[in-house]
């Protein structure tokens, strides 16, 4: 079966992205969809690769059911813009690093990921990293939020069902 293949894109791959793979996997977890995708994170610098999730986020993240302390740091490769058909930025600084260095033939598969929460009225997932906990616990607000979005999205396309048939 091929799967939809997502991936979320921040800076350092060690609060958001990895915050998004995880609430986004619990979420395809919980409603029996994980057949159906290959989630993965990474970032657009090599700051913290092998490195596990900031402390911060996965504490944050656990108070909520969602373990991320399995996840390392990875910097996006070139390969990742052919593999995947989801590449999801957290931010501005980010989206412009990814489209930048993606071949023009798969820039289409770049996106922000908040622009499937629109009605949060922001396009950027603000990085935690240098504030207090409230950082992560609103990082994990807006995750959450486009996780249903884009979850729903994809089931709005057809995509998911047709799989599942085949």
């Amino acid at each position: 079966m091929e799967k939809i293949k997502v991936l979320f894109v921040c800076m350092g791959n060690i609060c958001r992205s990895p915050t998004a793979e995880g609430v986004f996997t619990k979420l395809v977890n919980d409603r029996k969809l994980a057949p159906h995708f290959q989630i993965d994170s990474a970032g657009t610098h090599a700051y913290h690769v092998g490195n596990a999730p900031d402390l911060r986020a996965e504490k944050a993240a656990g108070e909520r059911g969602v373990d991320i302390s399995h996840l390392r740091a990875r910097k996006v490769v070139l390969g990742d813009f052919e593999d995947f058909d989801y590449i999801l930025a957290m931010d501005d600084e980010n989206y412009a690093i990814l489209f930048s260095a993606c071949p023009a033939s798969h820039r289409h598969k770049i996106n922000y990921f908040l622009d499937y929460a629109p009605h949060l009225g922001k396009r950027e997932v603000p990085d935690p990293y240098y504030g207090g906990a409230y950082g992560f616990e609103r990082v994990l607000d807006m995750v959450e939020e486009a996780s249903e979005g884009f979850l729903n999205a994809l089931l709005e396309t057809g995509k998911i069902k047709a799989m599942a048939k085949s």
